[in-house]
């Protein structure tokens, strides 16, 4: 598998850090953090693209809070490369940010556009479906996205209904699919064309700024204008403006042609602390502790120490993170609330 020379990647890095609190915080979210080996998920997602783009046609989208961690995450990425959103908004402004910066540099390019925290450990495969793609891609006027066929009737994730193939491992988009209810999300599993969908996308800059001009005008006048110098400033003078929006609903949901390619690679957006469990080792009695923990007649507990000991004593089902500020308690039925604790928290744990 060669290097494209015509590929870019642009990484989507500016969660909120909240569902990891405590060691998650605003300026350090979860793809920020070491949760799984001695990398961030952040520095995990780029070197999964070495062998398949340029380093040099790497670009991390980012935050102003979150810009100092982001370089310090990455240190062999030159600071160019790391371009911080100057205000809140959703996908798709950070989608045609991606699309503007990479069409300054080569309007014939092609571009993957994917979030900083998904989990991926099977880095062959992922390059070379990722390859796969940017080359399809660059063919026509198709937008297309990753499909991740189901393990479970989730709830929390949209999903793709996937039509008729298209050879070469891809399949017709018929059409986006909100998080259903469970017995919804249940059908999807047992009939086999529903899949997830991982927010991973890739396309020809002309067609994003094609469907842009169709759908989303303000999307596209911002690609149009996006400069090869004076970045900076462009952006503190545009991105505010454009719409507060997500990239499924103002571009892929109403695009003329979306394929997409089922993927052979493991996946795992890891979205709470009940996620660990899956990743790392698990003892006899169903715990999972990382750092100073100890346990005694405790079962299917989730505790991560950052310095101080845990001691878990006939306790069952509960999510325990020690960091030097903050300690959480949690059952681990009610780690999607952990985000309602945000507003009773002293601005410093933040």
């Amino acid at each position: 598998m060669a290097v494209n020379p015509k590929a870019y990647v642009c990484i989507m890095a500016g969660g909120s850090g909240e569902r990891f609190w405590p060691m998650s915080r605003q300026r350090t979210p979860k793809h920020l953090l070491k949760l799984f080996s001695e990398r961030t998920l952040i520095e995990e997602t780029v070197r999964r693209l070495e062998g398949v783009v340029p380093r040099e046609h790497v670009f991390v989208l980012t935050n102003e809070a979150q810009l100092p961690g982001t370089r310090a995450a990455l240190p062999f990425l030159p600071p160019g490369q790391i371009i911080a959103e100057p205000a809140k908004r959703d996908t798709a402004p950070a989608a045609a940010l991606a699309t503007g910066l990479v069409r300054a540099r080569d309007p014939e390019a092609v571009l993957a556009l994917l979030p900083a925290d998904s989990l991926i450990k099977d880095a062959a495969t992922f390059a070379r479906q990722l390859a796969a793609g940017l080359q399809r891609a660059a063919r026509d006027q198709t937008l297309l996205t990753f499909a991740v066929k189901p393990t479970y009737p989730a709830t929390g994730f949209g999903y793709l209904e996937m039509a008729e193939e298209l050879g070469d491992g891809f399949r017709r988009v018929a059409r986006f699919v909100e998080k259903p209810d469970p017995q919804t999300a249940a059908r999807y599993v047992i009939g086999g064309n529903h899949a997830w969908n991982a927010g991973m996308f890739i396309w020809r800059v002309a067609a994003f700024l094609a469907e842009a001009e169709r759908h989303a005008p303000a999307l596209a006048e911002f690609v149009r204008g996006f400069p090869r110098e004076g970045v900076e400033a462009y952006l503190a003078e545009r991105f505010a403006t454009l719409p507060k929006i997500s990239v499924d609903y103002a571009i892929m949901e109403k695009a003329a042609a979306v394929a997409t390619q089922l993927a052979e690679f493991d996946w795992d957006d890891v979205g709470t602390w009940t996620a660990l469990p899956t990743h790392l080792p698990m003892d006899a009695q169903g715990n999972t502790t990382r750092g100073a923990v100890v346990t005694q007649d405790a079962s299917n507990n989730i505790a991560i120490s950052n310095g101080r000991v845990i001691a878990l004593c006939g306790v069952q089902n509960l999510v325990v993170v020690e960091t030097p500020d903050g300690l959480l308690v949690c059952h681990r039925d009610a780690v999607q609330d952990i985000k309602k604790l945000m507003p009773k928290l002293p601005p410093g744990l933040l």
